[in-house]
């Protein structure tokens, strides 16, 4: 998952950037200031905007409305250390999707992200897709093409189905392994590698193996 963190209390900033990375996997771009935050948000795609009410050149808040108002629809997570409950509807009636009041625990905040991606994540209602020439039926969990059919096991359906589903965004293992598995599974990144291994194979009867791309060090992406 891509992060981009905008908060400028420089020992909390570098505490939550480390903690994002190392506990939640996730690639994580960090600015300073209000105006930093608006440019990086408005030019590049994240998953999550984690925005610190109280910032130079900006406040969260304003950044916040100026991006829904220019359609933004990626998530946004609010710090701030305003408590009061008119703080926090002024929040997220300016376009926040949460709201988190510091001082907050690295754990909380980590939960509260992988909510916000899973409401991101929305499922797609067709009932076939096309991947690259090839067909994944979502009612026989299975992939087809010229009147050829290949089952394929409930996780590699699950799998290939999440990559289908966010088209050319690479998603991280750790997101995967929530999505799938579940977080309280005793698995790991490697169950994901597996998994990847074996639904290669039945796409390679199909000449089409690479359909699932590696991206060295973050996870997997499926390209249109």
């Amino acid at each position: 998952m891509n992060v981009l963190l905008a908060e400028d209390d420089l020992q909390l900033g570098e505490l939550v950037s480390f903690m994002l990375k190392r506990k939640g996997g996730y690639q994580v771009e960090w600015v300073k200031t209000g105006e930093d935050a608006y440019d990086y948000a408005s030019s590049a795609h994240y998953d999550v905007l984690v925005l610190d009410w109280m910032m130079p050149n900006g406040n969260g808040v304003d950044v916040c409305r100026d991006l829904r108002k220019e359609g933004y629809g990626g998530a946004i997570l609010m710090l701030t250390a305003k408590d009061a409950v008119e703080d926090r509807v002024v929040g997220l009636d300016a376009g926040a999707d949460d709201y988190l009041v510091k001082p907050f625990e690295i754990d909380e905040l980590l939960a509260r992200l992988r909510a916000l991606a899973r409401r991101n994540y929305a499922p797609i209602v067709e009932e076939t897709v096309s991947i690259q020439g090839v067909e994944l039926n979502r009612n026989g969990q299975m992939i087809q093409k010229g009147g050829e059919s290949i089952q394929l096991s409930p996780r590699e359906f699950q799998l290939l189905d999440l990559l289908v589903q966010n088209k050319g965004r690479v998603l991280t293992r750790d997101v995967m392994l929530d999505r799938i598995w579940g977080y309280d599974a005793d698995v790991t990144a490697k169950t994901i590698d597996a998994t990847v291994k074996l639904l290669r194979k039945k796409l390679d009867v199909f000449g089409r193996p690479d359909i699932v791309q590696s991206v060295r060090g973050v996870g997997y992406k499926v390209e249109d």
